[in-house]
């Protein structure tokens, strides 16, 4: 594999007790926010009830009113006050309640967040981070359970990243508020309560380095976001049978860190793709697509991928579980692959 790959990371030496994906989110804001007065938070509910998910939760009552600001609901009005801090020098985290909130937002990240830099021909800077929860699995139904890294990824201009551990969480999000370009940043809700290191302040993750979270020499795994454990899952259950898969996370999707995805392929000579969005032009086609161009003579099989079922998101659970990648989906994808059915 090439030497860019990252392995999961260990706790740093000194460092605390495992904390929750959305404690490390809210220890990056908090760190950013003493190291760089410019730094500030807003959106809907994000002070005094402190967050739909509660990721600001204490960040209203230790820097106040002035750098943790509630706002009307009304998104395209205030990514667009984001955009406009971010071009007179201020480094804004606008927090959306949802990545379904976006599509009312998208004509300010698309065409005024994305363009900014190369319109004013490199005179402006956009260093704005827009944070969004997404994802299914709590039965918030059609409207309310998107994963849509795919739109965002499309965009020359943005930066998106989607990480799948606290770790990556946190390090992800401090090297966001410190670009100078807009980072759209996707947090999966089904990842809130998942526990794990994290760095200190210090410890930044760098854009465009993929890890590597399961070493295997027969199958790679490419796995976006909340599927990384999923896919793990599915991993543990093809190692009883002998097939060992390799397990990587592409953590960000632009800059993409294509060579790292190819290297593993290239020696495994097989390729899975698994995400949660709809599988018509999503990140998995994308990927594949790029893997064919890279690697077309090193495979020995057609890449498979795994999303969600191409419908709107059901609201019984029962349906919404059935519209979901699972283990099992992995599981039988790799057979697949592998010739073994």
């Amino acid at each position: 594999m090439s030497t860019k790959a990252a392995s999961a990371p260990a706790a740093s030496p000194g460092a605390a007790k495992p904390v929750s994906y959305r404690e490390a989110l809210t220890q990056a804001m908090r760190e950013e926010m003493q190291r760089d007065p410019s730094v500030f938070l807003m959106g809907e509910d994000v002070g005094r009830y402190e967050g739909a998910f509660k990721v600001t939760r204490g960040l209203l009552r230790e820097f106040g009113e002035r750098r943790v600001v509630d706002t009307p609901i009304s998104e395209a009005g205030f990514v667009g006050l984001g955009i406009g801090a971010a071009m007179a020098g201020l480094r804004p985290i606008v927090e959306l309640m949802t990545v379904n909130f976006s599509i009312v937002a998208m004509d300010q990240i698309v065409n005024n967040a994305a363009k900014v830099r190369y319109m004013f021909g490199g005179q402006v800077a956009c260093p704005l981070v827009v944070r969004m929860p997404g994802g299914a699995g709590h039965q918030l139904a059609a409207q309310h359970s998107h994963s849509l890294e795919a739109w965002f990824a499309h965009i020359p201009g943005l930066k998106v990243a989607a990480p799948a551990t606290p770790f990556d969480a946190k390090g992800l999000l401090k090297a966001a508020i410190r670009d100078d370009d807009p980072v759209i940043f996707l947090e999966s809700e089904g990842l809130y309560a998942k526990k794990g290191p994290v760095g200190g302040p210090d410890e930044l993750v760098p854009f465009g380095r993929a890890a590597a979270r399961r070493a295997g020499s027969d199958c790679t795994i490419v796995a976006i976001s909340r599927m990384v454990w999923i896919t793990l899952s599915a991993a543990e259950e093809l190692a009883k049978e002998g097939i060992e898969c390799e397990v990587i996370d592409p953590r960000t999707l632009r800059p993409l860190d294509i060579e790292t995805l190819a290297a593993s392929v290239r020696r495994t000579s097989r390729a899975v793709i698994v995400e949660e969005g709809w599988p018509e032009c999503g990140v998995g086609a994308n990927l594949a697509a790029r893997l064919y161009e890279e690697c077309f003579d090193d495979l020995d099989a057609p890449i498979a991928r795994v999303s969600s079922a191409d419908v709107p998101m059901p609201y019984a659970k029962n349906l919404e579980m059935a519209a979901l990648p699972q283990p099992a989906d992995v599981v039988a994808a790799v057979r697949r692959t592998l010739g073994a059915r």
